[in-house]
């Protein structure tokens, strides 16, 4: 049995769930290829953007030192929040700790999320491929026996034949949900090494910009 023998031999509701798998399974490897790229950059880009800052006499000189590493602006949006005019709203509330956790929150978090896009694809793929492959088989199945049973007296031979067309569907799903899973779990761990660089960056940026002037 090849592709096209399945896919002739299917009926609308099988070939609906072969497309939607394969639908999952080639959105799945997009993301995960394109976030592997974005994430190889950010992880490199980081550490030099933060080395680039500390390495530089003043502020501003250490803003463009990063804006030259800063790839994907993970990094230099933070910087940029704290040079945001606070007067006069209630963001100028609180003393000048308050206001730098805040705006370095917000800004960290802006690029956390662009990280994060596509997560949830990747996990809803490795959730729900399985449940859809067993869709397929038990719908297979259903048919195949409904069809012998139509037939008069049923062997087991002509039972074989398209169980085993039907088991396809199972294999399918299980094919499309563990790369998806792993991809899953193996960028959400760079995602988190990345989060807790800039998380300790910004704490040390409010630390630094918190010391009243001497």
């Amino acid at each position: 049995m090849n592709l096209h023998d399945f896919w002739l031999h299917s009926d609308a509701v099988s070939q609906f769930l072969a497309v939607l798998l394969l639908a999952l399974s080639v959105g799945s490897w997009v993301v995960m290829a394109w976030k592997w790229r974005l994430l190889s950059r950010v992880s490199q880009d980081v550490p030099r953007s933060v080395a680039a800052f500390w390495q530089a006499p003043g502020f501003e000189d250490a803003r463009q030192r990063v804006a030259q590493f800063d790839r994907d602006a993970c990094v230099l949006p933070m910087l940029d929040a704290t040079l945001l005019p606070l007067g006069g709203t209630l963001a100028s509330s609180g003393d000048r700790h308050h206001q730098l956790t805040r705006v370095l929150r917000d800004a960290m978090q802006s690029g956390i999320r662009r990280m994060q896009w596509g997560q949830t694809w990747l996990a809803t793929a490795g959730t729900i491929s399985p449940f859809i492959g067993l869709l397929g088989t038990v719908w297979g199945i259903f048919n195949a026996l409904a069809g012998l049973a139509e037939g008069g007296a049923i062997r087991i031979e002509e039972i074989a034949g398209p169980v085993g067309e039907a088991l396809v569907m199972t294999a399918a799903g299980l094919a499309v949900a563990i790369p998806a899973v792993l991809g899953y779990n193996l960028l959400g761990r760079r995602i988190g090494q990345i989060e807790a660089e800039l998380e300790g960056f910004a704490h040390d940026v409010r630390a630094l910009l918190s010391k009243p002037a001497d």
